[in-house]
């Protein structure tokens, strides 16, 4: 599988990611049997959080056997230093390992929580300290949210390395401020920050629950996907395509094999076949939740 220079970060990711919320959907042996297809594939970077159910526990029994051949993402939601310890000590813990190579603040929604982040005793102090201490080797944020949040944040963190952010042609069709990832994706490649999208497989946020209970939805994503290999394989394309370090794979377990697959045909997308792609989607809804833009 290609790989790709993470940012500034010295590592090269492969073009996929694996998004270990896929784990807690299964028992020990099915979590054990995809993390080394993502690894026979090819995958070198993983990604995993504590809100993901129990997937850092069902990850580290395989994170510890191949620890050398994985670069390793947490995240941590909590907003101030002492979540911050607690919740990155629970981790470490769950996952069994000594160190995380890339910690992600997620889920940056609001700027004043940008402000609390980013203040003294905020969790980047936190998390610089555990740089300093040897359990954390990279700083990176994750948002679903509003692309000039991001862009604050990189211009306020001096020692981000990563950021991961939705990226998909429904969203690129927009073609608004509200949905301008790609203005992100310019900013993070001048700055020499590496690039993860989310999202990439989104067709569009579920049908809401009275039509569509959750227990009847068929996947267990955030989002509706798309679900057969064609689809899979020009949305993966795309997201490559437009420069991303890598694509992080779907949330369910179902999706992820072909995704992997795509991942390694992957050779390229002509500016053409992405422009025709992004016409074909511009009119869908957006995979993005509205509530986070304000």
């Amino acid at each position: 599988m290609e790989t790709r220079p993470l940012g500034d970060t010295g590592h090269d990711s492969s073009v996929a990611t694996f998004g270990a919320i896929a784990l807690n959907w299964l028992e020990q042996e099915g979590a054990d049997q995809l993390v080394e297809l993502a690894l026979e594939r090819g995958v070198n970077h993983f990604d995993v959080a504590p809100t993901y159910g129990d997937a850092e526990l069902k990850l580290g029994p395989k994170l510890r056997q191949h620890r050398e051949d994985i670069f390793l993402g947490c995240k941590t939601q909590e907003r101030e230093y002492e979540g911050v310890r607690r919740k990155l000590d629970r981790s470490l813990n769950r996952l069994g390992v000594d160190t995380v190579d890339l910690y992600q603040i997620h889920g940056l929604e609001y700027e004043d929580e940008l402000d609390t982040i980013t203040a003294d005793g905020g969790a980047l102090d936190a998390v610089r300290e555990a740089k300093d201490e040897g359990l954390v080797d990279h700083v990176g944020l994750t948002s679903h949210g509003d692309p000039d949040l991001i862009l604050d944040a990189i211009d306020r963190i001096d020692d981000l390395e990563t950021v991961m952010f939705p990226l998909n042609p429904v969203v690129v069709g927009k073609d608004d401020d509200r949905h301008d990832y790609e203005a992100v994706l310019d900013r993070a490649d001048e700055e020499g920050i590496g690039t993860l999208g989310i999202k990439a497989f989104a067709k569009g946020p579920w049908p809401p629950t009275d039509e569509l209970p959750e227990a009847d939805r068929p996947y267990a994503n955030w989002y509706e996907p798309v679900d057969t290999y064609d689809e899979i394989e020009e949305r993966f394309d795309f997201a490559a395509a437009q420069g991303l370090t890598s694509v992080v794979t779907p949330g369910d377990p179902k999706l992820v094999a072909m995704v992997l697959d795509a991942a390694r045909q992957y050779d390229g997308m002509d500016e053409a076949a992405r422009r025709s792609l992004v016409e074909r989607v511009r009119h869908d809804e957006s995979p993005v939740p509205e509530q986070l833009h304000h």
